[in-house]
């Protein structure tokens, strides 16, 4: 899987609403917050059914009602489509 070309990236922001690229990282990171930490947990196992159904998996973290989320393609060693797709999926989740 290629890395995204200079276009790809310039259209990000447009493309991923809440998504931003990550400082220091050639990835993309979006925060969440919900209600309490059942909704957080409950969030974060449809993600994990998507990601494993997408063979791509996040890197994140679970803080009581906040989730973060970073996207990479370390077989590409950086973003990929695969981080974009991953994106958009995850979006739809949110309520």
């Amino acid at each position: 899987m290629p890395k995204l070309t200079e276009d790809a990236r310039a259209q990000l922001a447009a493309s991923l609403p809440g998504w931003a690229m990550a400082e220091g990282r050639d990835a993309i990171r979006r925060a969440f917050r919900f209600a309490d930490f059942s909704a957080a947990w409950g969030f974060m196992s449809r993600v994990a059914l998507l990601a494993e159904r997408m063979d791509h998996h996040p890197e994140w973290s679970n803080v009581y009602n906040r989730v973060e989320i970073l996207l990479t393609t370390h077989d590409a060693g950086g973003l990929s489509e695969k981080d974009v797709a991953l994106a958009r999926a995850i979006d739809r989740l949110v309520p």
